[in-house]
């Protein structure tokens, strides 16, 4: 993650504010709101860790499990077709959707060098063209399963 402020396993962005002429952030990949600001970068960092010393030793003050980043779970939305596709080869293949969806994003992740990049794709819009882009020139999970539901379901992926 370029361009973030990193302590103790926690990430914070880092922003300017051009009207107030300082620099600030917050905790990103947390339910809890922690911020700070600073008028230059080690003042920046600075804050940023002390914010984040203050919220771990306010969470044992409150007997509270503070929030972690980076779980190892998440939700993906597919559609219906998609989802029973997936299910279907990963029965097929003796393995879970779990496992299904490690080896993909491995592999997805494994192809591509340069992840500064933004790239946004909607699932349900992918064609077997973009599939050989996205994926690289190995065989991809989405043209294994193909990927033309145009729904907007919203999917739990760690479930069939």
């Amino acid at each position: 993650m370029k361009g973030m402020l990193k302590y103790k396993g926690y990430v914070g962005s880092v922003n300017y504010s051009a009207l107030d002429n300082l620099l600030y952030g917050k905790v990103e990949f947390i339910r809890d709101l922690i911020d700070y600001q600073g008028k230059d970068v080690d003042n920046l960092k600075k804050a940023f860790e002390e914010s984040i010393d203050d919220y771990l030793d306010s969470c044992k003050h409150l007997k509270k499990e503070p929030d972690k980043p980076f779980k190892g779970s998440f939700n993906v939305r597919v559609g219906e077709s998609l989802h029973r596709k997936a299910c279907q080869y990963a029965v097929d293949n003796k393995i879970n959707l779990n496992e299904l969806v490690i080896k993909a994003t491995t592999s997805y992740l494994a192809s591509h060098n340069d992840l500064t990049r933004n790239i946004y794709i909607n699932l349900n819009k992918v064609t077997e063209k973009d599939t050989s882009y996205i994926f690289g020139k190995k065989p991809s999970l989405l043209k294994i399963l193909g990927s033309q539901d145009t729904s907007n379901e919203s999917v739990h992926f760690g479930r069939c």
